[in-house]
């Protein structure tokens, strides 16, 4: 499993917040259990004060995020490495079943799973892959949807850097609204004109244009 793969558990933990529309997924032992995704053996772990637990390192995760959004990339590489330092990993090479052609294991690097608690699991797969995707791609690849109201954390991995908005459907929903908005301008632009066309009209000798 390749580190990239590990920045993926840092956006399931910040998207678990809506805080723009005052929603939080994030209420229960089950929930936190199921950002772990495949990795059950670490998620069985998980108690009820993992709850508020990761909610912490929720918090400071989608600091980094807005950091990055906002171009500040000394900020965001200091909040991630405080994180670093408080939750630090064990990389190991590990083969699992896959083999190449000549039947040995295809090696590659994994993070050891064996923190004190399911939160300091997690964090520290979470940060270790938001690193490696931050130093790799560069900061300017972590950012904050723009399709207001949402503001759900990605990871930009498109070739010209040109992502905005963390899903298609976000997407589109932007892209609506902007052609509205250019259209009203036009509808108001034309009024305006119309009656500044009106105003411009000579009048007449009895007074009437």
């Amino acid at each position: 499993m390749e580190l990239a793969y590990y920045s993926d558990y840092a956006v399931r933990l910040v998207n678990s917040e809506d805080p723009a529309r005052g929603k939080d997924s994030l209420t229960s032992v089950e929930a936190v259990r199921d950002l772990f995704g495949g990795n059950q053996s670490a998620a069985r772990r998980a108690t009820d004060a993992d709850v508020t637990r990761f909610r912490a390192v929720r918090a400071r995760l989608r600091s980094v995020f807005a950091a990055a959004d906002t171009g500040d990339e000394t900020l965001a590489v200091d909040l991630l490495n405080s994180l670093l330092l408080e939750f630090p990993v064990s990389p190991q090479i590990s083969g699992h079943d896959f083999r190449d052609d000549d039947g040995r294991p295809l090696w590659h690097m994994h993070l050891a799973d064996h923190p004190s608690n399911a939160t300091a699991g997690f964090a520290a797969i979470a940060s270790m892959g938001l690193a490696f995707h931050l130093t790799e791609y560069g900061v300017d690849r972590l950012g904050l949807c723009e399709a207001a109201p949402c503001r759900n954390a990605y990871l930009d991995t498109s070739t010209n850097r040109s992502r905005r908005y963390c899903s298609d459907r976000c997407a589109t929903r932007a892209n609506v609204a902007a052609y509205r908005a250019r259209k009203r301008l036009e509808a108001d632009r034309s009024a305006n004109t119309g009656r500044t066309a009106d105003s411009a009209q000579p009048a007449s000798a009895n007074g009437e244009r």
